[in-house]
C-alpha cells in the first residue's frame, strides 16, 4: 500500500469521525483533500469511500443524517444527499 493510499483511508476515517460527531464542514475539508490527494497521485479512491461521498457538495454521507438511502425494484440502492444529488448503485 502506498503512501498516497494510507493517507487517503486515514482521511476517509477522519472524516467518518467529524461526520459522526456532526461537524459536517471539517468532514467536507476531508473529502476534499482526500480527492486532491488521489488526483495528484493517480490513484483512484476506494469504493467505500466513494459511496459514502457526494460528488455535488463533498458531503459525507450519513444515512438518515444527511442522506436518504432507498432500494428501487430494478436492483438499485439510491442514495441521495439533501443537496439533491442522486446516486444509484447495483445489489
Amino acid at each position: 500500500m502506498s503512501i498516497a493510499e494510507e493517507r487517503i483511508d486515514r482521511l476517509h476515517q477522519l472524516a467518518h469521525d467529524a461526520a459522526a460527531e456532526g461537524d459536517h464542514e471539517r468532514a467536507r475539508e476531508y473529502v476534499r483533500l482526500a480527492r486532491r490527494v488521489a488526483e495528484r497521485n493517480r490513484c483512484g479512491l476506494p469504493k467505500k469511500f466513494r459511496r459514502f461521498t457526494c460528488d455535488k457538495c463533498d458531503a459525507y454521507l450519513i444515512p438518515g443524517t444527511n442522506a436518504r438511502v432507498r432500494t428501487q425494484a430494478g436492483g438499485h440502492v439510491v442514495v441521495r444527499c439533501d443537496c439533491g444529488e442522486t446516486k444509484r448503485y447495483p445489489y
